[in-house]
C-alpha cells in the first residue's frame, strides 16, 4: 500500500501538522495493528518509506547468537486493505485533533470574555447549545437565569467561563449567571470604561433579579455613574435588555466605608451610617422609616446585595423607633457574601 506523500506533505502544512509526527502515527498504529496478526513476525514493524509513499512491514532477522543479520519484509495475506484503513483513519483523526488544539487555543483566549451566538437545538433539554460559528459552546443548567427562556435560532451573548479539551472534542462552558458578564457587557457599550477613565470596581448579582455595580472616576470632571448610564440611560439600557430586563444599581464608590455602605442600600436614602466595629466590618445604618423596606428590598434582597458588594455587616435602623414600637416592621441584618452559606446564593 502506498500514501501519496505530495498530498500527505500538502495535508500537513495546510493544518500545520509535523509531517513527521503524522508519518510516526500512521507508521505506529499499521504496528500494532500487524502485530496483533496470529501470524505476525518477532519485532516487526511498518516502515513509510519517505521518497515513494510505500508502506512495508521490517523484519530484522537474527542469527543463533542473537547478532543482526538482515532485515526482510513481511507481507501477511490481506493485510494490504487493513493498511489503507488504517492510513485513512489515522489521517483523519491527526487532522481532527490539529482541529481542536485550534479550536481549544482559539476559545482560550476568550476566556473571561462576552460571546455571542445562535441558540442552537440539542439532545439535552436541560442545556443551551450556542452555535460560536467554528464550534458549539454549552450553558449548562447551573450556568442559566432561571427566569430566561431562550429558543432555537435566538441570538444571545455569554461569558466563556472554560475551555478543555474533552473526549470528544472541545467543551466550551458559557455562563449567563457570572458577575462579570455585567461588568462585560457595559465594558462592550461605555467607552471609557475601555480606555480607563472610568473604572467597574465591584459587582455583586443575583441573576435574573438585580445587581449592584460601583463604579469611580479616575479623571476629573468625568461622572462615572454618568458614562455607564449613558445618553438618555442608552448604555445601562443596553446592557438591562440584554440581560432581560435585570435591574442593575449603579452606585459611587468611595474611600469611605461608611459612604460606601450608604450608597450600596441605594435605591433607599440613608439617614446616616455609622462604622461600628472597622475589625469585623460593621456598619450601622439609619433611614427614614418610609424607607426600611425599600433599603431591605423583597426578601431581603437590596440589602444582601449591599453587603456583598461592600464586604460589610450592615445593620438597618429606622430612624423614627418609636413610631416602630407602635407599628413594628423588619429589622435586617446582612453580613457580606463571604460569611453567606453558599448554597442559599445560587445565582453567584
Amino acid at each position: 500500500m502506498s500514501v501519496d506523500v505530495d498530498a500527505l506533505i500538502a495535508l500537513t502544512i495546510e493544518k500545520q501538522i509535523p509531517l513527521e509526527k503524522m508519518i510516526s502515527a500512521i507508521e505506529n498504529s499499521v504496528t500494532e495493528a500487524y502485530r496483533e496478526l496470529p501470524e505476525a513476525k518477532p519485532q516487526g514493524r511498518a516502515v513509510l518509506n519517505r521518497d515513494t509513499g510505500e508502506i512495508l512491514i521490517h523484519v530484522p532477522l537474527f542469527d543463533e547468537e542473537g547478532i543482526y543479520k538482515e532485515t526482510v519484509t513481511d507481507s501477511p495475506e490481506g493485510f494490504d486493505e487493513a493498511i489503507t484503513k488504517l492510513t485513512r483513519r489515522e489521517i483523519k483523526e491527526r487532522m481532527r485533533a490539529a482541529k481542536d488544539a485550534d479550536i481549544v487555543e482559539e476559545f482560550s483566549a476568550r476566556v473571561g470574555d462576552v460571546i455571542s451566538g445562535i441558540v442552537q437545538q440539542g439532545r439535552d433539554a436541560t442545556i443551551i447549545y450556542v452555535d460560536l460559528g467554528r464550534w458549539e459552546g454549552k450553558i449548562p443548567p447551573n450556568e442559566q437565569v432561571t427566569t430566561e427562556e431562550f429558543k432555537h435560532g435566538d441570538r444571545i451573548k455569554a461569558f466563556v467561563v472554560a475551555v478543555i479539551q474533552g473526549e470528544k472534542g472541545p467543551e466550551i462552558t458559557l455562563s449567563r449567571t457570572h458577575p462579570l458578564l455585567v461588568k462585560t457587557l457595559f465594558t462592550l457599550e461605555v467607552p471609557e470604561l475601555k480606555d480607563g477613565i472610568v473604572e467597574i470596581v465591584g459587582i455583586s448579582r443575583e441573576a435574573g433579579a438585580r445587581s449592584k455595580v460601583s463604579v469611580r472616576s479616575h479623571r476629573a470632571g468625568v461622572s462615572p455613574k454618568g458614562a455607564l448610564i449613558g445618553p438618555n440611560g442608552a448604555r445601562s439600557k443596553a446592557v438591562t435588555d440584554e440581560l432581560k430586563g435585570e435591574k442593575i444599581d449603579i452606585i459611587d464608590w468611595s474611600e469611605d466605608p461608611a459612604q460606601y455602605v450608604a450608597n450600596a442600600l441605594a435605591p433607599a436614602r440613608v439617614s446616616s451610617c455609622e462604622v461600628v466595629d472597622l475589625d469585623t466590618k460593621s456598619a450601622k445604618v439609619v433611614v427614614p422609616d418610609f424607607q426600611l423596606s425599600l433599603a431591605i428590598g423583597k426578601d431581603g434582597q437590596n440589602a444582601r446585595l449591599a453587603a456583598r458588594l461592600t464586604g460589610w455587616r450592615i445593620d438597618i435602623h429606622p430612624d423614627n423607633p418609636v413610631e416602630r414600637i407602635l407599628k413594628p416592621k423588619p429589622e435586617l441584618e446582612i453580613a457580606p457574601e463571604s460569611e453567606q452559606d453558599p448554597a442559599q446564593n445560587p445565582a453567584d
